[in-house]
């Protein structure tokens, strides 16, 4: 691999570790957000402090974290590299998310990042995981159920889409990791302990 796309991972491992979720809690006076709640650094989480627009933000910004890298390789890189090479490179930004630097590697769930990272790749991927992610929240109120089905399903729809091995395969391995973040749900889920969704 050339020695650029070595820098660039790094860089989007480095871009994916920025804590918006801590940073921004702490700038308005909620506190460390590990602190709250279920300690995770995520939207949901910072949903808990009661403010809804901060929570938002920060959905938004994660989701962005995932995408804008993405959509920087495909422009300037796709054309003298392959697909899988780019993908690869900007899922440092899913991995940095989940094992930030900063926090000692102790992240947050990494979904809003996967999101944008798959709406990078093609607008239906991120579309057919917001909206299985809507009917199983909405069907079953739990918010970790919903990602964890949603991240098992995303890959059998890429396998409809014609998507090749490799890129399947990645999706899968992705799916895997930010499963194995939500280890404290489904604990929760199985004791029905887990909090639902109040729409």
């Amino acid at each position: 691999m050339e020695i650029n796309f070595i820098i660039l991972a790094l860089v989007f491992y480095f871009i994916g570790s920025i804590p918006f979720g801590y940073i921004l809690t702490k700038f308005f006076g909620l506190g460390d957000i590990r602190d709250i709640g279920s300690g995770n650094i995520g939207a949901t989480n910072v949903l808990r402090t009661g403010n809804k627009i901060l929570a938002l933000t920060v959905l938004c910004l994660d989701i962005l974290k995932g995408f804008i890298p993405l959509i920087i390789l495909k422009k300037n890189f796709l054309s003298t590299n392959s697909e899988i090479e780019i993908y690869l490179i900007a899922s440092l930004t899913i991995l940095g998310h989940l094992f930030p630097i900063w926090l000692k590697f102790n992240g947050g769930k990494g979904v809003a990042t996967y999101i944008g990272y798959l709406f990078a790749i093609h607008y239906s991927l991120g579309l057919i995981f917001i909206f299985s992610w809507l009917i199983i929240a909405g069907i079953k109120k739990y918010s970790s159920l919903a990602s964890i089905l949603s991240l098992i399903i995303l890959p059998f729809a890429a396998i409809l889409l014609s998507y090749n091995n490799v890129n399947i395969l990645l999706f899968f391995l992705i799916g895997i990791i930010i499963i194995s973040k939500h280890y404290s749900n489904i604990l929760r889920l199985f004791n029905k302990t887990e909090s639902k969704i109040k729409f």
